[in-house]
């Protein structure tokens, strides 16, 4: 019996459903981050192998003489297909370094694209939408826009953002981190000016962030982002020094990247729980650059009174599902500042969904693909 397969490969887990022909799910494996841009090809390769042969030993019984469940024999095939959603993997040269590989490890050829794709699936399930658009918003940020094609695939129409912590992914964990300390800081930048007695720069955001890396003063947070990250390992021959990692902080062994999209529960529970003023508008501001980028995608839902045309790739909110993927939009109320701020800008969707299970969501339409041909 063949089964199909589905990846999701993001910047925090690894997370794969396999089906049967009729959308069953069978099997479910999780496994470590596999974002192909940050791990590279061999450690990408590793934790995709770990998480899939997971799976299947959630559900199969073990290989005769201790063989391992990939790459399957030649004459008993494994997989009838597979579709990986692999986040850091933007470009045709990403996915031609992964296919050849995957392949041989898989004994079928996967489809390979960015894991927007995966969210994209729920367009098939609905008759009054043209177009869909995932947005993912976890530990990084992206938004892709598509159509379906006659064959039932996904056409990619346009894509903005991903482009990883360093240079982007607004509306993700590190763009909220990084937004909460710039506002902590600012704040503190314009208390300067004034005398002493009279500044007022209490927030629980503050509070919060301080107690969370164990420093007193704000500009400390200086040291803390800057940090560098911590050596991997030592020199061979050599040992750290016992008593500088006794005496180091705790976020020095961790990456930098990771010190600051560690705060956004943080910003979340200041906001929401304790109503901060301060950690209200640092969402408002993230918020506000995520659908900065949605609007790229869209169009006006009348059309130019000059009778000027948009661009055919743009779509209109009206007749597109909004899916939503990532744990930052699987807070409800910060969904919905995200909505309420499209609807603020004229582009009302149609519909939504959060799309939590990726992967069996996946599997279940790549079934369903197959078994209408």
């Amino acid at each position: 019996m063949s089964y199909y397969l589905c990846v999701d490969c993001g910047g925090s887990k690894t997370a794969a459903a396999i089906v049967d022909k009729d959308g069953n799910i069978l099997g479910r494996g999780i496994g470590g981050p596999s974002n192909f841009a940050y791990l590279g090809l061999p450690n990408f390769l590793q934790a995709l192998t770990a998480t899939v042969t997971s799976a299947l030993q959630s559900f199969l019984p073990a290989p005769e003489d201790d063989q391992s469940f990939l790459p399957p024999p030649a004459d008993k095939p494994l997989f009838a297909a597979a579709w990986l959603g692999v986040s850091g993997v933007d470009s045709a040269a990403a996915i031609a370094r992964i296919v050849p590989p995957v392949t041989t490890l898989l004994g079928v050829e996967p489809v390979v694209a960015n894991d927007t794709h995966l969210l994209a699936a729920p367009l098939g399930m609905h008759d009054d939408v043209s177009a869909a658009i995932g947005c993912v918003s976890g530990t990084g940020g992206i938004v892709v826009s598509f159509r379906q094609t006659e064959g039932g695939g996904l056409e990619e129409l346009g894509r903005v953002g991903g482009w990883g912590w360093i240079l982007g992914d607004e509306g993700g964990g590190f763009h909220v981190g990084r937004s909460a300390v710039r506002h902590i800081l600012w704040e503190a930048d314009c208390a300067s000016v004034i005398a002493p007695e009279k500044r007022d720069t209490s927030s629980t955001l503050k509070d919060r962030v301080l107690q969370h890396f164990g420093v007193d003063d704000v500009f400390e947070l200086l040291t803390v982002v800057h940090w560098p990250d911590p050596l991997p390992l030592t020199a061979p021959g050599t040992e750290r020094d016992p008593t500088e990692e006794k005496e180091a902080p705790a976020y020095t062994q961790i990456v930098r990247e990771k010190r600051l999209s560690s705060l956004a529960p943080l910003v979340f529970a200041a906001a929401f729980e304790d109503k901060d003023p301060l950690a209200l508008r640092v969402l408002q501001h993230t918020t506000n650059e995520l659908v900065d980028q949605l609007c790229v995608l869209l169009r006006p839902e009348a059309d130019a009174p000059d009778g000027t045309e948009y661009p055919a790739r743009k779509i209109k909110a009206s007749e597109t599902i909004l899916c939503f993927g990532g744990s930052l939009v699987g807070v409800a109320v910060y969904r919905q500042m995200i909505l309420d701020e499209l609807v603020r800008r004229g582009h009302p969707v149609k519909r939504w969904t959060y799309v939590e299970d990726a992967a069996g969501t996946g599997a279940k339409s790549l079934a369903a693909i197959h078994k209408s041909q």
